[in-house]
């Protein structure tokens, strides 16, 4: 995937959220994308009723996020059937253990969906269904793992949003490089319109929110626990900041609290929502592999910042270029690897020094001219390949630009040039002439 030319890595991916994209107006507010011609925001014919959103929201508190067995079951049952079967209301649905009934049954004790929607409401926030007119359809490319629902704090259109994110992720204990990069990324990636997705971490994930809130732009957190719940604690004004400005979702109900396991199950929705996964630093263990694994297998774009190969937190990324990740080291590289028909980088280039600039016949000349204490000007014109009278009408000309020195018969260097590295021109040049054919 990362291996092909560059006018061909874009303009043949489907976009399972409906149509097109690009800058601009971001569901309502400035700074994101907004949707193209093809991008509807009408319901769709299955959009999902009173019943059936009142028992997803049910279903989200007595079941796990991810699971695949409850997947099967909401896709054969429906919502309501399957919310009864587990509450002890209704039958069980076919295959379903004592043991996890009863899990089910002990969870649902207190259970009470209207007033999780209403406390949800009090955050300015939603409960959002498969289905539903804002509903991102890449989310369903998890198949049977795709989430219930998802809670949702934020005024801007997740759907929308989603068409054109990029998820930023890494260590939680990164290095001043790994947060400077990250922050960068953050910003570069909201001034050109993406929506910068992550999960509200310590480290590289707190980084690139903030890169992105710095600059007025698109940023959304993917949590793994309620949206109402500020964890990490030391980021709940970071979150806060991020569901006034942007979008905060996540699969667990207000309160739910977030477990090792739910982490790793957050990350494959923040794969799923994004068009790809950057890598900025991370050990072998890294849960922000586990992400970026999880969107190569969903066919998304997985993308790596390279790192000192001295320090352990490059070896999780080092790994993943091994494993054919995409080396990226800028926004404008990520833009144009993940985005539409256009969106190149810029071509990658040293500094223009003067002496790029001659005409080819002077570069020949200047080239042509011996080291040290040079040469005359039969050695000179033989080396170019040059006429002596039109070897002769160069050298002047390279002296006239301070390229050169005359001693008697002998052509050297001038002192402030070298052979390699002509960049220094004299002070008294204030500009290099084309000419000289």
């Amino acid at each position: 995937m990362s291996g092909r030319p560059r006018a061909e890595r874009r303009g043949d991916r489907t976009d399972r959220a409906g149509g097109g994209d690009g800058p601009g107006a971001r569901g309502g507010r400035p700074g994101g994308p907004e949707p193209g011609p093809g991008a509807s925001v009408l319901p769709g014919d299955d959009e999902p009723t009173a019943g059936e959103r009142l028992a997803r929201a049910a279903l989200t508190r007595p079941t796990e996020p991810g699971d695949e067995q409850v997947g099967r079951w909401l896709r054969e049952l429906g919502a309501e059937r399957l919310a009864r079967g587990l509450t002890g209301a209704g039958p069980p649905p076919s295959g379903a253990g004592a043991e996890r009934l009863a899990g089910c049954r002990a969870r649902a004790a207190d259970l009470d969906p209207r007033r999780d929607l209403d406390t949800v409401a009090r955050f300015g926030g939603r409960f959002l269904c498969p289905g539903d007119r804002e509903w991102p359809g890449q989310l369903d490319d998890l198949g049977d793992a795709r989430p219930i629902g998802l809670w949702v704090r934020g005024e801007a259109n997740l759907r929308l949003w989603a068409l054109r994110s990029v998820a930023v992720v890494g260590a939680r204990a990164c290095t001043d490089y790994g947060s400077y990069v990250s922050a960068t990324l953050g910003a570069r990636l909201a001034e050109l319109g993406w929506t910068v997705t992550s999960g509200a971490a310590y480290g590289v994930d707190g980084a690139a929110h903030r890169g992105a809130l710095a600059v007025c732009g698109a940023t959304m957190a993917v949590l793994a626990c309620g949206v109402d719940v500020p964890y990490p604690r030391g980021h709940a004004e970071l979150i806060d900041r991020i569901a006034e400005q942007g979008l905060v979702l996540a699969e667990l109900p207000p309160g739910g609290h977030p477990t090792r396991s739910r982490f790793v199950l957050r990350n494959r929705v923040i794969a799923a929502l994004t068009r790809g996964t950057v890598v900025v630093e991370a050990e072998y263990r890294s849960g922000a592999l586990v992400t970026a694994r999880r969107a190569r297998e969903l066919g998304r774009y997985t993308m790596g910042i390279p790192g000192p190969v001295t320090s352990g937190l490059s070896a999780g990324v080092h790994e993943l270029l091994r494993e054919g990740a995409c080396l990226v080291t800028d926004a404008a590289e990520i833009g144009e690897l993940v985005g539409d028909i256009g969106e190149l980088a810029p071509e990658r280039r040293g500094p223009v020094v003067a002496r790029d600039l001659l005409a080819p016949a002077l570069a020949s000349a200047l080239e042509a001219v011996p080291g040290g204490a040079g040469g005359d000007l039969g050695t000179v014109a033989r080396n170019a390949g040059l006429a002596r009278d039109r070897a002769l009408r160069a050298l002047h000309e390279l002296r006239a630009l301070g390229f050169v020195e005359r001693r008697d018969d002998h052509w050297k260097l001038a002192d402030r040039t070298s052979t390699s590295d002509m960049g220094k021109p004299p002070g008294r040049r204030r500009s290099v002439r084309r000419g000289g054919s």
